[in-house]
């Protein structure tokens, strides 16, 4: 019996970390310094000499020396692209700000170029080296560089890179999708597939309302649950994360074309009454086996819990200790999977569950040729799902839109490979690629990538022309003194909302790229600076923020 698609309305999932203050910092490039790991980043890696086996690891998209120009590469091509649902009414992207023909006048002198001078003597004063440029996005002249054409580490500068080279490919109104699929008998599916398109968005609500969906047409028992992984590649690391394997953190989570929740399994510890074992339980439920206990006592603070994870198969084994007092709310604690294969199966075992669906079977991976479809979840559009990156700096979402790219333009299965040439020949279409870049990943976690200031600064200038990705290219930045990771800098200009950027930040990386405006909006410049090799953060940073804030100045004394 041929049944309707239905496509649900996605809901929001976020994750609940204990002490908020630090796992912001582990999540995010850009966050507030933190002891042990900082930004989106792990403690320090050597960078391997040059000669080294690992200086260009064999996933990574490397350009020599001499790279062929961009007319004598092939135009990318969608075949084997996954089909993109006619998206509903969204949102409009806010519109490309107007901008002048010409810098004005009282930018012909060389202060901005004196800053980055002075800024770059002080951090080879410190060992550390500095790639910066500015440039007047409407006339392309450069207002300022240093060394702009040295690839460095970029930390999360990359995702600007990979944010560009997606909306390019897909389109801001690109949906990903997500299946129900198999062969129903009466009430009864006997083989029920989730089959996934890397939507790296997709919650825990968004299989109840699967499992819904399923209930309202009828059905009420289900054999054995599958789930497809085959959009993208076995390798669920992403390159370069194997330089912290012990890392349980959310910031390292694996990738994979069905996930769950970001790849994560969260920890819930409820009270009971003193001196009695608490409620302890993982979501989704079966996924994790847990041995120990946590007992309910009076503490001196809220909780003292502890989590020992292990590999377990496709599964994980946890050991649970300490204690919570009897008033406090529920403790949740959010840790990466290390095989996401079956996450998504236990999760919908529970959706069925909670809808009224008998589930008798066995939960594996497989059912690549079960096609009959009997529900479809759609994410929100991809311009609302871009602010992760931009704003929040989520590893997990980029790694995941880069195998996205790999899929969409090079063919199935996606692979992290396959995307970081895509964003390869993206900066060849916009003569934006210089010799010796280096993607190995696309969230710039660990010692990954080789980027110029230079390079980031044409991607935002042709970002920002592009009139089908302007908008919303912009829009996915954090805003000075108002979100993201800029929320706590920059708070002179949180009111004309004049800095739009990214921030990026490893051990011993500080980098922020992006547009200084006019407090109307109007005549922005490009901006990237990197500084590598000192691991004073707050100086670094507050360098960088005095560059930025130069220009800001300038624009707005110009406006007057």
């Amino acid at each position: 019996m041929d049944t309707p698609e239905l496509a649900v309305k996605l809901r929001s999932f976020r994750l609940s970390y204990p002490y908020a203050f630090v796992a912001t910092a582990l999540i995010v490039g850009g966050a507030p310094p933190s002891a042990g790991l900082t930004g989106c980043a792990a403690p320090a890696v050597a960078t391997p000499p040059a000669n080294s086996p690992s200086a260009a690891p064999a996933l990574a998209a490397t350009v020599p020396a001499s790279a062929p120009p961009a007319s004598a590469l092939p135009p990318p091509t969608s075949e084997s692209a996954p089909e993109a649902a006619a998206p509903s009414a969204i949102p409009a992207p806010s519109a490309a700000p107007p901008v002048p023909s010409a810098p004005p006048r009282a930018w012909k002198g060389g202060d901005f170029q004196r800053a980055l001078s002075e800024l770059a003597a002080w951090v080879k004063k410190n060992r550390g080296e500095l790639s910066a440029e500015l440039d007047d996005v409407s006339s392309g002249v450069v207002l300022g560089s240093v060394a702009a054409s040295t690839p460095e580490n970029p930390a999360s500068n990359e995702k600007l890179l990979t944010t560009a080279a997606v909306l390019r490919h897909f389109g801001a109104g690109y949906r990903f999708k997500t299946t129900l699929n198999g062969a129903r008998s009466a009430d009864t599916v006997q083989r029920l597939v989730i089959r996934g398109t890397g939507d790296p968005s997709l919650s825990s609500e968004d299989l109840l309302a699967l499992a819904k969906a399923l209930a309202e047409i009828g059905i009420q028992h289900v054999g054995d649950v599958l789930v497809d992984q085959s959009f993208f590649d076995a390798h669920y690391v992403p390159p370069a994360f194997e330089q912290q394997p012990n890392e349980w953190a959310a910031f390292r989570a694996p990738v994979s074309a069905v996930s769950l929740n970001r790849n994560v399994t969260t920890l819930n510890v409820a009270p009971s009454e003193l001196g009695q074992n608490a409620k302890v339980w993982f979501d989704p439920e079966g996924f994790v086996d847990v041995s120990g206990s946590v007992r309910t006592e009076k503490l001196e603070r809220t909780e003292n819990v502890k989590l020992t994870l292990k590999e377990s198969g496709t599964r994980l084994s946890a050991l649970v200790a300490g204690a919570i007092q009897p008033a406090a709310p529920t403790f949740h604690w959010s840790r990466r999977v290390e095989d996401p294969t079956l996450l998504a199966g236990y999760g919908l075992k529970a959706a069925l569950a909670a809808a009224g669906i008998q589930m008798s079977g066995k939960i594996a991976a497989g059912g690549e040729d079960e096609r009959a479809e009997l529900a479809v979840h759609e994410s929100k559009p991809l311009s609302l799902l871009l602010p992760e990156l931009g704003k929040d700096s989520d590893n997990f979402y980029a790694e995941t839109l880069l195998k996205d790219l790999g899929a969409k333009v090079k063919g199935l299965p996606g692979t992290s490979a396959n995307g970081a040439e895509v964003v390869l020949d993206y900066l060849r279409e916009i003569d934006a690629l210089d010799s010796g870049t280096r993607i190995t990943n696309g969230s710039g976690l660990f010692d990954a990538n080789r980027i110029t200031a230079h390079t980031l600064v044409k991607t935002l200038l042709s970002a920002y022309r592009d009139p089908a990705t302007s908008g919303v290219f912009v829009d996915q930045l954090a805003v000075g003194g108002v979100d993201g990771t800029l929320k706590h800098r920059f708070a002179a200009f949180k009111k004309p909302r004049s800095i739009h950027a990214k921030t990026g930040t490893l051990e011993r990386v500080i980098a922020l790229s992006g547009y200084a405006f006019r407090p109307d909006g109007s005549y922005p410049v490009a901006f990237s600076l990197i500084a590598t090799g000192i691991s004073n953060h707050a100086e670094v940073r507050k360098r960088i923020d005095n560059i930025v804030t130069t220009v800001a100045k300038t624009l707005a004394r110009d406006a007057n």
